[in-house]
């Protein structure tokens, strides 16, 4: 039986919905896919039971960031994962496939569920993360991103598991931007005084005029 495929149908839809994932990460993520998908196959209703380790052979990426990826796609409702007791199952969700005609459909076909156990859609997490729209909206700029996200609460910020980069930036911001609040500031009027007394008692000429002074009993400012 030919076991290979011509080609991989995934569509567009696909990418875009991973348009919430930022930079290199979206690559990351969607390399991650493609390794899921070289074992996820339509007979069995496009699930696989992988290791992390499959996945690092097939894509050079370290552990952690497969984890993290497949997290991302599982919060995307775009892969699910189901623990078992000798690694995980991954199943794909069809809506982001063409279908594929090498292979009648089968009674083991999976179809996208709202299971609590699994994560939200795509919707729903951009219902509730500001940051996500903050990031997106502003595209392109990134002094009006951090400073939208430094008016966000800091636990949010410290939440994050998207966005790291933005919000260790606002983060920084939000904290600069208190201490500065709390600083007391001379007048500048007054620096620049101090700064003159400082260098004319400094100067030699200046400070044996002020000795001669002392030892003749002279006070200049009386004969003003």
């Amino acid at each position: 039986m030919n076991t290979t495929r011509g080609f991989l149908h995934i569509t567009y839809k696909l990418y875009h919905h991973l348009d919430i994932v930022e930079g290199e990460r979206k690559s990351h993520c969607l390399n991650v896919f493609l390794s899921v998908m070289k074992y996820a196959w339509k007979k069995n209703g496009y699930k696989a039971g992988l290791r992390h380790e499959t996945i690092h052979k097939d894509t050079g990426l370290c552990r952690t960031t497969i984890k993290s990826c497949l997290e991302t796609l599982n919060k995307l409702n775009i892969v699910k994962s189901i623990r078992g007791r000798s690694g995980k199952t991954y199943i794909v969700n069809e809506m982001f496939l063409r279908t594929e005609k090498l292979y009648e459909p089968t009674q083991i076909d999976v179809k996208p569920t709202q299971d609590s156990r699994f994560t939200t859609t795509l919707e729903e997490t951009l219902s509730i993360n500001n940051i996500s729209k903050i990031v997106k909206g502003f595209a392109g700029d990134k002094d009006k991103i951090i400073h939208e996200l430094s008016q966000l609460p800091m636990d949010e910020l410290k939440d994050e598991k998207v966005n790291v980069y933005f919000c260790k930036l606002a983060i920084q911001k939000k904290e600069d931007d208190e201490r500065d609040s709390k600083a007391t500031y001379v007048n500048g009027d007054k620096i620049v005084a101090a700064l003159s007394k400082i260098k004319k008692q400094s100067n030699p000429r200046y400070r044996a005029k002020v000795e001669y002074n002392k030892r003749n009993g002279i006070k200049p400012w009386e004969n003003k």
